[in-house]
């Protein structure tokens, strides 16, 4: 990274530290360049969700033998899983998102992960978010590599990371935006007229890049301040946790949907490690998927139009064990599912490879495999959907080729 870049990364955290709030912006005729802009949100589930709760298999015998407490009960049922194509079924939970999958803007691609057999969470996640399995050394995220393929805009706002530091993914010398989403929008002290004034003087007048960094933290508060400073965001449920995610997705949505400058969002929530007491139709993982699929609708609803223009990617380090373990939980695993939602996705129905969960099918006994590598869905919707060339897509995944054993699936339509 060179001194330019680093001075203007250093002067947008310096910025987003002390708006840890940042809100939303205004539109202008200047914005209409970008008004057809494609975009990309990446959630990120840690701790490993249980897909085979998720995308429950109903139709498998086998899944009932190895899950006796914590398996889904078929369609028909109270707490049931909700059928998607007569073999598979969605958790009771994620009803928010049937009228998705029902109008064919939401899949599930099966069987997909890192080819690193690692269970380590720390290893597993940062090996997804590097975009460079087994290697350590890599310094950025695939996702700021990505933005620098992308044509820049010069917003301060190209990429907003939901949150209060800056992920791993996003790491890079392409800034992004912080903002915490929250029920109610909390004034800052750089929010106080005299405080920001006096800041203004002390970076005014320097002429580099630390003064533009802060000039660019400033109008990315400012834009996104005018957007929610009059929102008060209702609770979808009356959890807490999902309030917290409900504001995100009405939040965010409101952002991607007024601001046209912005390319790429990220996101990422806690709390799928569950090795204990998960649950089947109701419990501990139900109520996190209760979180995630009000929000996820509520970003859907709130992109309006251009959710046409959105993928919306969620993923997660590993998968869980198919088989149940004896505290009523699952353990660390190998495959899941990767989710793409999005007006122009191939939705109402399951791509990839599916194998079955007998014991023959599991990677070292126990995991399901991984057929898709994680990199070569995400490279299909950079291709498709932001128009990235094989080489871009190089820069993007380094070393990474998906001749071979690594096809790139059809995601979207067309």
């Amino acid at each position: 990274m060179n001194r330019r870049d680093f001075l203007k990364t250093a002067g947008l955290a310096t910025a987003s530290l002390l708006m840890p709030e940042v809100s939303v912006w205004a539109k202008s005729a200047a914005d209409t360049s970008a008004a057809h802009t494609s975009k990309l949100v990446v959630v990120f589930l840690r701790g490993a969700i249980d897909g085979l709760s998720v995308v429950v298999p109903y139709s498998d015998p086998s899944y009932y033998k190895v899950r006796n407490n914590i398996a889904i009960p078929p369609p028909g049922s109270e707490f049931s899983a909700l059928d998607l194509d007569g073999h598979f079924g969605l958790h009771p939970a994620l009803s928010p998102l049937m009228p998705l999958w029902k109008n064919g803007s939401l899949t599930f691609v099966l069987n997909t992960g890192s080819p690193d057999p690692t269970r380590s969470h720390f290893d597993a996640q940062d090996y997804m978010e590097s975009g460079c399995p087994g290697k350590k050394s890599t310094s950025t995220g695939w996702l700021n590599r990505l933005l620098a393929q992308l044509p820049d805009n010069h917003s301060p706002v190209r990429a907003l990371n939901i949150g209060s530091t800056t992920p791993r993914i996003l790491q890079g010398p392409i800034a992004s935006a912080t903002f915490k989403a929250e029920l109610r929008r909390r004034l800052s002290p750089i929010d106080n007229e005299v405080i920001a004034a006096s800041y203004e003087r002390m970076y005014e007048g320097r002429k580099d890049s630390l003064e533009r960094a802060f000039q660019d933290g400033m109008e990315a508060r400012m834009t996104i301040n005018e957007k929610l400073s009059g929102e008060q965001m209702q609770a979808n449920g009356g959890a807490i946790q999902a309030n917290k995610f409900g504001a995100f997705g009405k939040q965010l949505g409101k952002l991607m949907s007024e601001e046209p400058k912005v390319q790429v969002a990220f996101v990422d929530l806690g709390g799928f490690d569950t090795h204990v007491n998960q649950g089947a139709g109701k419990g501990q993982l139900a109520n996190h998927l209760q979180v995630l699929g009000h929000g996820l609708s509520d970003l859907a609803s709130a992109l309006g139009d251009t959710y046409s223009r959105t993928v919306i990617l969620v993923m997660s380090e590993f998968g869980r064990t198919v088989r149940e373990n004896g505290n009523n939980g699952t353990d660390h695993g190998h495959g899941n599912f990767i989710w793409a939602l999005g007006g122009a996705v191939q939705g109402g129905k399951l791509l990839g490879h599916w194998d079955g969960i007998a014991d023959r099918s599991l990677f070292e006994g126990r995991d399901l495999p991984v057929r898709t590598d994680f990199r070569s869905v995400i490279s299909s919707v950079a291709a498709e959907h932001l128009k990235l060339s094989s080489r871009q897509l190089q820069a993007v995944f380094p070393d990474f080729s998906p001749a071979g054993g690594n096809p790139i699936p059809k995601i979207l339509k067309g």
